[in-house]
C-alpha cells in the first residue's frame, strides 16, 4: 500500500478519483463473490480490511503530522463493515495538538478526501484525556471504544490510550449498564422480536443482541468471540454454534437489505420481503408466499437469538458480579432457589422425569419471590423439549399439570410466553406450533399468530388484576364476577390457532379445542363454552360494528346465537381482549361502545325482556326529559320537535344524544337556517356533530366531504328524516392522525359548515390521498354487495376496501349520483381495511340494472 501511495498522481482530485475506483472495483468484487457464495461474514470482513486499506493509503499520501493516530471503532473496529455502514474512526490527538492552525487543517482535509472518495466517515477528534472522560460519562461511547483497533500513525499514543481505558473500565459497571441499555431498547420495540416490519439490528433477536454479549465478555477480558466464551465456559460447544449460526443468518438478511436498498437499512420493511426472499433463493409454496416463508425464519432465528441472549447473559452475570453468591434456598428435592431463579437441583432432571418440565412453570406461577428461571434450568428445558412427545401428551399427570397453569391466580402470560420461548408449548401443543412465527397478512395484525394469540390472553388477565381495572372497568367486574374465568384463558388459547391451514380457521380451531377439552377432563358446561368461543370469537364484533343495534330484530338475532348469559359475558370479554390484541390502531373508545351496548341489548333480552329499544322507549323518552329539566328546560318545550321524530329515531339515539339534540333545536324546529352543533364525543375521544337542515340533494355526500377535507374519519352516522323533511343527522369523527384538537375545531366546525351547507358548492372529486406504505405489499380486491333488508323497506349495502383518505366521501358521491339516500351508515376501520354497512333506500335500487352499474361504479373507486 506504500507504494501505491508513492505513486499516487500529485493532484488531488486525481488521486482522490484513483482511490475512489479502486474502492469501487473492490466493493464490486465482494458484492459478486456474495452473491455467488452468500457468504456473508466474508463480505463484512473483505469490506473492513478494503476500507483498512484506503483509509492508510489517503492517510499516508496527505502526510498527516506524525503526532496522531488513526483508529478504527465501534462495529468497524471490530473488523465489520457492512454494506451500508458507516466508518466510523477516532483521530487520537495530543492534548495540545488541537490547537494548531496546521494540525486542524490536516485533519479538515483527511476527512474531505475520505468523503471524496465514497466514504461515509463518523470522525472524533480527542485527546487520551478525552477520551476517558467521554466514556466515563456515555455508555455508547465507551462501547465503542471498546472496539477501537489501531490502523496507522502513532502506535505508542494509541498503546497509551488503550492501556488507560482498560484501566478504567469497570466490567460489572458496564455491565449492568448494557442490560439497562437492552432493557431500554426491548421497551421501544414493544419487547416482541415478532412485529411485522421488524428491525434485524436493534430488535428484540436482533444482531444487537449478539453483540452484547461479546461486548460484555470483552470487557470481562472473557473473550471475543463464540468459541472463546465457549473455551472459558460462559457457553457451551454446542451453544457456540448455534450463536454463529443465528449470527450467520442475521449477518445475511442485513447484508441483503443494504445492497437491495443501497443504504443502510436495517427495517424488513413489506416494502423489501418479497425481494430478500428471492435473493435468498426463498420460493413461495401452495399457501404462502415467499415473504411469509423468509420472515418465518426469521422470527424463528430472533425467538432462538433472545433464547440465547437470556442464556448468556446470566451466565456472564455470575462470572462478571463480584458480590459473593448468596446461598440457594432449597424448595423440594428437585428445585432450590438461586439469587430469587428457579433452579434445578440436577442437571438431568427434565431427562429422567419429563413431567416436571411442567411442573417448573406451575411452581413459577405459585412462588411470587421467583423472578426467573437460572441459565442451568433453561439449558435443561430447551434440551429435553423433544421428551415432550405423544407419549407425554397422553400421560393424565401432564394434561392435569398443563390445565392447572390456567387456573392459578397469578402468572400465566409470563409462563406462557417462557414455555413459547423454548419450544415447550409448540411441543405439548403440536398445532399451536405450527403457527410460531406465522404472519398475518390481513392489514390490522401488527402480530404473528402465535403472539396475538399470547397478547389476547395477557389482556384477558389484566381484567383480573387491580392494577388494570381502571383500564376497562367493566371488563373487570364482569371478569370478577365469572365463575372459572380460566376457561376463557384456554377459549383464547385456541381462538386463531388454526390460522394458516386455508378455509374458515374459526370452525377448523373447533375440532382441536372439542379435542383439547376432552383429553384433558373438561366437562359440562365449560366443554361446551370453550369451543362456542372459538367458533364465534368474531360474531359479537361483528353484528357491532356491521348490523343495527337499535333493531330489535337483530339483538334477538344475536341471543339467539349467543343463548346464555354466561356464553354473552365470556364472549364480550374475548372479544375484547381480542380486538385489543391486533394492533393499536384498531382499538377504540367507540368500538368500546358498540360492544358495550351490544351486550347491554342482548343481556335483557336472555334475562326475559323485550329488546330495550322496542320495550324502552317510553322509558328513554322520560329518562331524557328528566336531562333537559336538569338543564332548566320547562316540561313541555321539547314537544314541538318530539312530534316531527318518529319511533326510529328514538330508538337510534340514546337518551343522553336526544336531551343534547333537544336543547340545541327546541326553539326552532322549522329553522330557516341549517343548525350544525359539535362536542368532545363523550362515549370517549373523537368528536360528536349533529346537523339539523331541511332536506336537500346530495348531503350526506356533502357532509362527508366535508369532513374528509378536514381530515377527519368518520367512525359512525346516525342519519334520520323528520315528517317535516328535515335532516337530523348525527356523526361520530375521529382524528387518524391524532394532529388534530378536538376542542379547538368545535368553533371551526360549527361556522364552516353551516356555510357550506348555505351555499351548496358543487361536490368536488374526491381526493387522491397517499396510501400508507405498507398496504401497497397486501393484496385485497375491495367487495360491494347489497341486499333487501328482511323487512323489504330499504337495502343493505356491504363496502370491503382498503382505507384511504376520502374513501367514504369517494362512496357517498357516487350514492348520490344515482339519487340513493343513505338512512344510517356503520363505519368500521381494521387497521388499514375498511368494512362499512350502509342503509340505502331510493326508488332506483329497486331496479336490477341500476344496482348493478352501482356496483361495478364503485368497485372502480375503491380500487387502489
Amino acid at each position: 500500500m506504500q507504494q501505491a501511495a508513492a505513486q499516487a498522481p500529485a493532484d488531488p482530485r486525481a488521486f482522490a478519483a484513483a482511490v475512489k475506483a479502486r474502492l469501487q472495483e473492490g466493493q464490486t468484487t465482494l458484492r459478486a463473490a456474495f452473491e455467488a457464495d452468500g457468504n456473508a461474514r466474508r463480505l463484512i470482513v473483505g469490506r473492513a480490511r478494503l476500507v483498512d486499506a484506503t483509509l492508510i493509503e489517503v492517510w499516508q499520501h496527505l502526510a498527516i503530522p506524525p503526532e496522531i493516530a488513526l483508529a478504527a471503532v465501534g462495529g468497524y473496529g471490530r473488523g465489520e463493515l457492512f454494506p451500508g455502514s458507516d466508518v466510523d474512526i477516532l483521530i487520537l490527538a495530543p492534548g495540545d495538538f488541537c490547537n494548531a492552525d496546521a494540525h486542524r487543517r490536516a485533519i479538515e482535509q483527511l476527512i474531505g478526501v475520505l468523503w471524496d472518495v465514497g466514504l461515509e466517515i463518523g470522525q472524533s477528534v480527542r485527546s487520551v484525556a478525552e477520551c476517558l472522560a467521554e466514556a466515563a460519562r456515555d455508555i455508547t461511547v465507551q462501547t465503542t471504544l471498546l472496539e477501537a483497533r489501531f490502523l496507522c500513525g502513532r502506535r505508542e499514543l494509541f498503546d497509551e490510550f488503550w492501556a488507560a481505558f482498560r484501566g478504567k473500565l469497570e466490567p460489572a459497571a458496564f455491565f449492568r449498564a448494557k442490560r439497562l441499555e437492552q432493557a431500554e431498547r426491548y421497551t421501544r420495540f414493544n419487547d416482541t422480536p415478532y412485529s411485522l416490519e421488524p428491525n434485524c439490528k436493534e430488535s428484540p433477536g436482533g444482531l444487537r443482541d449478539l453483540q452484547i454479549i461479546v461486548w460484555a465478555a470483552q470487557a470481562a477480558g472473557l473473550g471475543d468471540n463464540w468459541p472463546a466464551l465457549a473455551r472459558r465456559g460462559v457457553i457451551t460447544a454446542h451453544e457456540a454454534r448455534q450463536l454463529a449460526r443465528a449470527e450467520d443468518t442475521l449477518r445475511d438478511i442485513r447484508c441483503r437489505l443494504h445492497l437491495m436498498t443501497r443504504r443502510r437499512e436495517d427495517r424488513l420493511l413489506f416494502d423489501h420481503q418479497e425481494g430478500l426472499a428471492r435473493a435468498a433463493g426463498i420460493e413461495a409454496t401452495r399457501t404462502r408466499r415467499a415473504s411469509e416463508v423468509l420472515m418465518q425464519r426469521y422470527y424463528r432465528n430472533a425467538k432462538l437469538v433472545t433464547q440465547l441472549n437470556t442464556l448468556v447473559l446470566q451466565n456472564l452475570a455470575a462470572a462478571i458480579e463480584t458480590a459473593p453468591p448468596a446461598p440457594p434456598i432449597v424448595i423440594d428435592v428437585r428445585f432450590q432457589s438461586v439469587r430469587g431463579l428457579l433452579d434445578v437441583r440436577d442437571d438431568t432432571l427434565f431427562e429422567r422425569e419429563p413431567h416436571r418440565i411442567l411442573e417448573a412453570f406451575l411452581l413459577m406461577q405459585q412462588r411470587s419471590e421467583l423472578q426467573g428461571m437460572t441459565a442451568r434450568t433453561l439449558r435443561a428445558l430447551w434440551a429435553a423439549r423433544g421428551r415432550i412427545d405423544a407419549a407425554f401428551r397422553r400421560d393424565p399427570q401432564n394434561r392435569a399439570l398443563f390445565l392447572q397453569l390456567f387456573q392459578q391466580k397469578r402468572g400465566l402470560t409470563h409462563e406462557l410466553r417462557r414455555m413459547n420461548q423454548y419450544d415447550i408449548l409448540g411441543h405439548y401443543l403440536p398445532a399451536f406450533g405450527r403457527i410460531v412465527g406465522q404472519m398475518q397478512h390481513d392489514l390490522f395484525h401488527v402480530y404473528t399468530v402465535d403472539q396475538h394469540i399470547l397478547q389476547v390472553i395477557r389482556n384477558l388477565r389484566r381484567f383480573t388484576l387491580p392494577e388494570f381495572a381502571h383500564e376497562y372497568p367493566f371488563c373487570s367486574r364482569l371478569i370478577t364476577a365469572f365463575e372459572r374465568p380460566w376457561v376463557i384463558y384456554v377459549a383464547g388459547l385456541f381462538h386463531d390457532i388454526a390460522k394458516g391451514r386455508g378455509g374458515d380457521h374459526s370452525r377448523l380451531g373447533v375440532a382441536d379445542a372439542r379435542r383439547f377439552c376432552r383429553e384433558h377432563g373438561i366437562a359440562g358446561e365449560d366443554s361446551d363454552l370453550i369451543p362456542f368461543l372459538v367458533e364465534h370469537h368474531l360474531t359479537m364484533s361483528a353484528v357491532a360494528q356491521k348490523q343495527d343495534l337499535a333493531d330489535p330484530d337483530v339483538i334477538r338475532a344475536f341471543a339467539g346465537v349467543v343463548k346464555t348469559s354466561r356464553r354473552l359475558t365470556a364472549l364480550y370479554l374475548l372479544t375484547v381482549a381480542d380486538i385489543r390484541g391486533t394492533s393499536p390502531k384498531v382499538w377504540n373508545a367507540w368500538k368500546g361502545k358498540l360492544l358495550e351496548n351490544l351486550y347491554h341489548a342482548a343481556l335483557r333480552v336472555l334475562q326475559g325482556d323485550a329488546p330495550a329499544p322496542a320495550a324502552g322507549l317510553a322509558v328513554r323518552q322520560e329518562e331524557a326529559r328528566g336531562m333537559l329539566r336538569f338543564h332548566g328546560l320547562r316540561g313541555g318545550v321539547e314537544d314541538a320537535l318530539w312530534r316531527q321524530l318518529d319511533t326510529a329515531y328514538f330508538m337510534r339515539h340514546d337518551a343522553e344524544e336526544i336531551a343534547w339534540h333537544t336543547r340545541a333545536l327546541y326553539h326552532r324546529p322549522d329553522s330557516a337556517e341549517p343548525v350544525v352543533k359539535a362536542r368532545l364525543n363523550p362515549f370517549g375521544e373523537g368528536l360528536q356533530v349533529m346537523i339539523y337542515v331541511a332536506g336537500q340533494a346530495e348531503l350526506f355526500a356533502r357532509l362527508c366531504g366535508f369532513f374528509s377535507r378536514l381530515g377527519y374519519s368518520i367512525v359512525e352516522a346516525k342519519i334520520h328524516t323528520t315528517r317535516s323533511g328535515y335532516a337530523l343527522d348525527s356523526f361520530v369523527l375521529l382524528d387518524p392522525s391524532d394532529t388534530l384538537p378536538y376542542r379547538d375545531m368545535i368553533g371551526l366546525i360549527e361556522h364552516d359548515l353551516v356555510e357550506q351547507l348555505q351555499t351548496r358548492p358543487p361536490l368536488g372529486a374526491p381526493s387522491s390521498g397517499r396510501l400508507s406504505r405498507q398496504v401497497r405489499h397486501f393484496p385485497f380486491s375491495p367487495e360491494v354487495s347489497t341486499r333487501r333488508d328482511e323487512k323489504g323497506n330499504s337495502h343493505i349495502m356491504s363496502v370491503a376496501a382498503i382505507d384511504r383518505p376520502g374513501l367514504l366521501y369517494a362512496i357517498a358521491r357516487v350514492l348520490a349520483q344515482h339519487g340513493i339516500d343513505v338512512q344510517a351508515a356503520k363505519i368500521s376501520t381494521l387497521g388499514e381495511r375498511v368494512e362499512d354497512t350502509f342503509v340505502l333506500s331510493g326508488n332506483e335500487l329497486g331496479k336490477t340494472a341500476t344496482l348493478v352499474q352501482l356496483e361495478q361504479e364503485l368497485l372502480e373507486v375503491l380500487r387502489v
